[in-house]
């Protein structure tokens, strides 16, 4: 039906440009770095790109499910630093091994355990910041930002203030190793990506996800559970910041308090810049991981290209502001119609 609608007003480029910008971005990115930089599209720099977004990717995803109910997590740098350490001391057994590396690195837990671990804890967070949200009416922005201060410093509390590193071999095959060549954190953040882009776009759920940030007054009258689809959101964001902490540990071979740091500013942009809203009610998993593409593409070509960290995160933050400027453009006039 909304098609017909959009089909009778004419061409809107506004519109056009807030649904492509990001795909058509990147595709340009891409081909520039590939004109300047020789070596951007060697198979093997093209695999590393998606090695490093991977793990951003993941948390991404669940940041996608959040932002489209009109909410926000800034707590989940934090959240990777404490689920890291967790799984961590899991893998190792406790505190008392956490620097053994040989013989007593056996001594430790499966591995199984550690990514189980990990990713309780982060549903635990994410179910406290949920409920903080949904029960006691705390604006999401001041929750995560109180946890983005509280899991850390729980997360120095726990470590020690010093890493955990030196994990069997079981345990640094999922950050390091391979599958028919292509390494295993990008085949986690597709698999992950598939079942929440089927989520979304085909469960009961995904609609109330969409109707809570569309109009949340709204869904509730038209019976939407919608305190217990945010709550619930808060927790998706949890359990894959989790997840993506673990494999981050494996792939690092080590833990520590300050991994994530800034992480979660990186994953809004990622998310906004693929399309969805600030506002709630409009976005996509597909958008998403092109967001974290060109995040992923514009650091690698900027790094191969011998430019400052510095420029990055200025371009980066202007290509956020623009990303957002064209989104509340498009809003505005979805709302003039």
């Amino acid at each position: 039906m909304s098609h017909s609608h959009t089909g009778s007003a004419g061409f809107d480029p506004v519109a056009l440009a807030a649904r492509y910008a990001a795909p058509i971005f990147l595709i340009v990115l891409v081909a520039l770095f590939a004109l300047a930089e020789p070596r951007f599209m060697h198979p093997l720099n093209l695999m590393n790109i998606l090695r490093q977004v991977s793990i951003m990717g993941l948390i991404a995803i669940g940041m996608t499910f959040v932002i489209l109910t009109a909410g926000i997590d800034l707590s989940v740098g934090s959240i990777v630093a404490l689920t890291g350490l967790v799984a961590a001391y899991v893998a190792k057994g406790g505190l008392d091994d956490r620097f053994a590396i040989g013989a007593a690195e056996q001594a430790g837990n499966p591995v199984f355990l550690a990514i189980l671990a990990a990713l309780a804890v982060g549903a635990l967070c994410g179910s406290i910041q949920g409920a903080a949200v949904t029960r006691l009416k705390v604006p999401p922005f001041v929750v995560t930002l109180g946890g983005l201060t509280a899991f850390r410093g729980l997360a120095l509390i726990f470590s020690g203030g010093g890493p955990i590193s030196g994990f069997s071999p079981n345990y640094v095959w999922w950050g390091q190793g391979r599958i028919e060549g292509v390494p295993v954190p990008v085949i986690v953040f597709v698999v992950v990506a598939v079942i929440a882009h089927i989520v979304l776009k085909t469960t009961r759920f995904g609609l109330h996800v969409y109707a809570t940030g569309g109009n949340a007054a709204a869904a509730e009258l038209n019976g939407v559970p919608v305190r217990r689809t945010t709550f619930l959101v808060y927790v998706i964001v949890g359990v894959l910041s989790g997840l993506a902490s673990f494999l981050l540990s494996a792939r690092l071979n080590s833990a520590e308090a300050v991994a994530g740091l800034q992480l979660e500013l990186d994953v809004i942009a990622a998310v906004v810049i693929g399309g969805t809203s600030l506002f709630g009610g409009a976005g996509s998993i597909f958008g998403t991981v092109v967001g974290v593409l060109l995040i992923g593409v514009l650091r690698n070509g900027l790094v191969l290209m011998n430019v400052s960290s510095f420029v990055q995160q200025i371009l980066i933050g202007v290509i956020l502001v623009l990303a957002v400027a064209v989104d509340q453009r498009a809003a505005l006039r979805g709302a003039d119609r």
